[in-house]
Order: C-alpha cells, then sequence, then structure tokens
C-alpha cells in the first residue's frame, strides 16, 4: 500500500509521519517534491542549499519513486506530501495509483505557527488552496470523494482518530502509532533542524490548545481567503 498524504505546513504533518514510521510494516519518506519545487521555483526557503543538495529535484523521478519499490523491504510506504510544493507543472497522474488521504487544520492555527518559525505567510506557502484543487483533483480521477482527517480530532483522541483513518484506507491499525522515540525519526528530511524541534522533543502526539490564536492584522485577509477550502474539506472528514 502506498498512501500520500496531502497537507499544508504546520499541520501536525510531521507526527503523522512518526505515527506511521512507528508501525512495523511501514516506510515513510517526508516531503518528496521539497527539492523539485524549490528548483522549479527559485523560492528562497531556509535551509535551501542543504534541500537541493540531499533531495530529489527532478519531478518526474519523484513521481517513479512514489509508485517504485517500497524502501526497507517493506509493505506499506507512506508519503508525506505538501500541497504547496504540488505545482501546476509537475505531473498528477500518479495520483489514481495511491491511497490519498488529506490532513486538514483550522487556518487560524496554521497561520499563527506559521508565522512563529518563519514570516507573515502568503497565500502560497500555507497550501489550502492548493490542498484544495488537489482534492478536487482525486475525487474527479477516482469518483469518490477522498478521506479528510482533521489535525484537531486526532489530537483530541489519537487511538480513535488513528484506528478510524487505518479502518476506511484498509490498514490494520497498529497501537505502535500511538508513540515515537525522542529525537527525530532516521528519514527526516534536511531541513528538520529548522522546522521539527517541537515534534523533536516529543514521544508522541500533544493536545491542541482551547482557544484558537488571534492571527495577525496583516494575515486576517488571509484568513478569509482560505477559510472556505477548509470549510469544503473539513465537511468531508471522518
Amino acid at each position: 500500500m502506498r498512501i500520500a498524504m496531502w497537507s499544508g505546513p504546520r499541520n501536525l504533518s510531521t507526527a503523522m509521519m512518526y505515527a506511521f514510521g512507528a508501525r512495523n510494516d511501514c516506510a515513510v519518506w517526508d516531503e518528496p517534491y521539497y527539492a523539485a519545487y524549490l528548483a522549479a521555483t527559485g523560492l528562497d526557503h531556509p535551509m535551501k542549499e542543504e534541500i537541493l543538495e540531499q533531495w530529489e529535484q527532478d519531478p518526474d523521478l519523484v513521481a517513479q519513486r512514489c509508485l517504485g519499490s517500497i524502501p526497507d523491504g517493506k509493505t506499506v510506504f507512506y508519503q508525506k506530501h505538501m500541497t504547496q510544493h504540488m505545482i501546476p507543472a509537475f505531473d498528477r497522474s500518479w495520483l489514481t495509483e495511491v491511497v490519498n488521504v488529506f490532513l486538514v487544520r483550522d487556518p487560524a492555527r496554521v497561520i499563527a505557527s506559521y508565522h512563529l518559525k518563519r514570516e507573515e505567510p502568503t497565500l502560497e506557502d500555507i497550501g489550502f488552496k492548493q490542498q484544495a484543487e488537489i482534492f478536487e483533483l482525486v475525487a474527479d480521477l477516482k469518483g469518490s470523494v477522498p478521506v479528510v482527517i482533521d489535525s484537531s480530532d486526532i489530537l483530541a483522541d489519537p487511538e480513535v482518530m488513528l484506528e478510524k483513518l487505518c479502518d476506511h484506507i484498509g490498514l490494520s491499525f497498529q497501537p505502535a502509532m500511538l508513540s515515537w522515540p525522542r529525537g527525530g525519526h532516521k528519514d527526516d528530511g534536511p531541513w528538520a533542524p529548522h522546522w521539527y524541534q517541537s515534534v523533536w522533543n516529543s514521544t508522541g502526539f500533544g493536545k491542541t490548545a482551547e482557544d484558537v490564536p488571534q492571527v495577525s492584522p496583516e494575515s486576517r485577509d488571509l484568513l478569509e481567503k482560505v477559510q472556505p477550502f477548509y470549510e469544503m474539506m473539513s465537511a468531508c472528514k471522518l
């Protein structure tokens, strides 16, 4: 089984990769298209040189690997995809050959978290628009509504929601998914030192803050733009 998990940044995506990486049957791949995205767009991101040096820059080769042999002799291949990396120029036909899951999170939480790590995000940075586009593409290609899961629901009850997710995609749940060793994963991307400190210090899923954070005045317009994308996908969540 090959699982393509689609999310934007600051969306519990790394913790979910660690959860699947804790399974005894699962190999993981951290943000397969990151280097291809940077090479194609020329954008300046933290640790750009390391990413371009260590990750595959050819999007066609990335797609081939997404469908290729599963690493380490495993039977499940979990691919943590960032939706903003899947720019229109990249081939998407391979999406029909994988199990697509969409991980969503309240946009206010995403924007506030992103701001702490980088700067005031833009529409292109946080991936909601691209996520909605890929969601609709997968629905059209497969003729059914893709699986959607909300990060807040996972944090509220990790065991129940991971069991539900596994059931929906035809995978047996393993209790090992609820915890992982402190200090990171062997398959973390080269950008991990900049972005992954909190999950490196964790051994399992934490709790989400009850209060939704206030976004900065500069980001209020962005919040209004992305909220409809979130609500459209959230209406289909498990």
